[in-house]
């Protein structure tokens, strides 16, 4: 028994190293699929509410635009659905304004 050890120690390390990496290997990947389902979620909350409220008041800033395109471009790229693609769509449809006349109530003290 020993012999045979000893004659196949190195495809029985090889065999233990490739186990343990595969374990490892699993777990990054559960994690780095975490991450990512993470900032998703992140990005389409704040596409999806920044846009309610752009849409809701019918204008944009060129900076809030850009701001928009940047949030966007993130969740699409980390594979966002088309309702993302139809919400941006519609804000750059909006007319923009050098500066926000109108407010929403839940953010600040002004009135809509």
């Amino acid at each position: 028994m020993l012999d045979l050890i000893q004659e196949n120690f190195i495809s029985l390390l090889c065999a233990g190293i490739a186990g343990v990496a595969t374990g490892i290997m699993a777990k990054l990947y559960r994690k780095i699929n975490g991450l990512i389902m993470s900032v998703m979620a992140m990005g389409h909350d704040d596409l999806f509410r920044y846009a309610e409220f752009y849409i809701l008041t019918n204008e944009i800033t060129v900076k809030e635009l850009e701001n928009l395109e940047h949030i966007y471009k993130g969740y699409h790229a980390l594979g966002g659905n088309g309702t993302g693609t139809e919400i941006f769509e519609k804000c750059k449809e909006l007319p923009v304004v050098d500066k926000r006349t109108k407010y929403n109530p839940y953010y600040t003290e002004r009135e809509l």
